[in-house]
């Protein structure tokens, strides 16, 4: 009898844990974009994942999160809507506080940014990390508790710190290429399910043996 997956379709896998949420069954933004079994751990509501954890978030940047990752509690995406005009005297946004100072509201609007902020697959991110706004954090990255990410991650990259400064990669280039050509998170859901034990803690040699494009030649 084959294996049965877990379903990524429900709010709360661990029923005797509401802290832990998926977030592609809760999130209704569209602005928001995030795959299968990403989740949020906090026990303090964590079904407002999209209010209290995506700050600034007027658009049209988006966030997108992978799958398979894992966001400790407190977790903040600052996006670019928190951005203050910087090239006068003052950065303080007048127009926002109403009367005629209204009139200038195309003094904040189309402020540069840096594009959607973009979380890759099976990534780490640790109790109240900060990531800001346009950052790139690539897949199998691991951030540090209290780091604040201002540049992009590089794929298997551990980072820490504020700002956060890469510590090392969690495998050699060449390895990483491997990883990423053999991408997991993207085998059907059944597959996976089968080489659980391989997926978290074989080796690279053990995860190619297993995938199902070699497994079917």
């Amino acid at each position: 009898m084959s294996p049965v997956p877990a379903d990524p379709t429900v709010v709360h896998p661990m029923p005797e844990e509401p802290r832990v949420v998926l977030l592609k069954p809760l999130v209704t933004s569209p602005l928001i974009e995030v795959g299968e079994f990403s989740y949020y751990d906090d026990p303090d509501d964590p079904t407002a994942f999209e209010t209290r954890n995506v700050l600034y978030h007027y658009g049209p940047e988006k966030l997108v999160i992978g799958k398979f990752c894992a966001l400790g509690e407190g977790v903040r995406f600052i996006m670019n809507g928190a951005n203050h005009r910087m090239d006068g005297p003052s950065t303080f946004p007048f127009p926002i506080m109403g009367g005629s100072w209204a009139e200038h509201f195309d003094l904040i609007t189309g402020l540069p940014g840096r594009g959607d902020t973009v979380v890759g697959n099976d990534v780490w991110i640790g109790y109240r990390s900060m990531v800001m706004p346009g950052v790139r954090i690539g897949h199998g990255a691991i951030i540090a508790s209290g780091s604040v990410v201002v540049d992009d991650v590089p794929d298997y990259g551990i980072v820490g710190g504020n700002p956060a400064r890469l510590i090392r990669r969690r495998y050699s280039e060449a390895d990483i290429d491997r990883l990423l050509a053999l991408a997991w998170w993207d085998w059907p859901l059944q597959h996976i399910t089968e080489h659980i034990r391989t997926i978290m803690s074989g080796s690279i040699d053990d995860l190619e043996k297993a995938a199902p494009e070699l497994r079917g030649r």
